[in-house]
């Protein structure tokens, strides 16, 4: 009985004969049709991470709760793998591969693709940017390698991971920051947007400055970018008091600021029945980003 089950849990597909594993390296072998496209049973220890892979932290009860629900539907997404003689690299899939080994199976799921290296690499990251929840400083380096490793324009990089140049400039900027504030996001303590705020300062000194009034009063993205044209403009008072709007216009300043990126202000008329949101962009490229969530 816990032979059928376990054949049951596993029956995607066919598990891969000695023969396939030891003669079928590249698509021009005979027998690669049997690999490509088609789901195939990979035994779990001839299967090595990739090297290039830009996620470097697991969350731990993120995997066991990923290894329960393998343990009770089995593995529903197969990784995709590259055949490395008799061994097999990761070129997308790391969690469930992982989570698959905390639950106990002996065999996952995965899709075999017959590639080069700087293939392996380019679907690796750009998997990941389209699949994964990384951060926003992970999601740059990964733009970045794209950009070096693999030698693509931003015009190429662009339309390959379906974003805005702006977008992959902008993030990209934020690995000028320093390593605390860089932590600070990977952490989750500030957003990519107060990350932009404080590289719009030029002196590091600014941008410890600033960094720590966001963190001490717990700034948001539209006080953070209020704060750096002060520290830009040291003899430029703060900006008057507005008149008052409701809490509910104050939480919809705040969401659309952290969402556009820009600064973002409601005004209204005296009755506040009548009013109008008012976008701040200080250049073109803040301007696509913003016309880039409404397309």
């Amino acid at each position: 009985m816990k032979d059928k089950k376990r054949a049951m849990g596993r029956g995607l597909g066919a598990i891969l004969s000695a023969e396939s594993k030891a003669t079928v390296n590249s698509a021009t072998d005979e027998g690669a049709d049997k690999f490509v496209g088609n789901i195939v049973e990979v035994s779990l220890e001839d299967i090595y991470p990739n090297a290039s892979q830009p996620r470097t932290y697991f969350d731990e009860k993120a995997l066991n709760d990923l290894a329960q629900s393998i343990k009770n539907l089995g593995v529903i997404q197969p990784i995709t793998l590259r055949k490395d003689g008799n061994k097999f690299e990761i070129i997308s899939g790391e969690r469930r591969f992982r989570a698959s080994k905390i639950a106990g199976l002996e065999t996952v799921p995965a899709y075999i693709r017959l590639v080069n290296d700087q293939e392996l690499l380019e679907m690796a990251l750009v998997e990941n940017i389209q699949r994964e929840d990384l951060d926003a400083i992970e999601i740059a380096l990964t733009y970045q390698r794209l950009l070096e490793e693999i030698g693509m324009t931003q015009e190429n990089l662009s339309q390959r991971v379906g974003k805005e140049r702006s977008t992959i400039t902008n993030s990209i900027r934020l690995l000028r920051l320093n390593p605390d504030v860089q932590n600070a996001i990977r952490s989750g303590e500030i957003s990519a947007g107060h990350g932009r705020a404080i590289i719009s300062l030029e002196d590091a000194e600014s941008q410890k400055i600033l960094f720590e009034k966001i963190i001490k009063n717990n700034l948001s993205v539209r006080q953070a970018e209020q704060e750096s044209n002060l520290l830009k403009n040291p003899k430029q008072t703060a900006p008057k008091n507005k008149t008052a709007i409701p809490n509910n216009y104050k939480k919809a300043e705040k969401n659309l600021a952290d969402i556009l990126d820009v600064k973002v202000e409601i005004k209204t008329s005296a009755n506040g029945k009548k009013g109008k949101i008012v976008l701040d962009f200080k250049n073109e490229a803040e301007l696509e980003n913003i016309l880039s969530h409404f397309k």
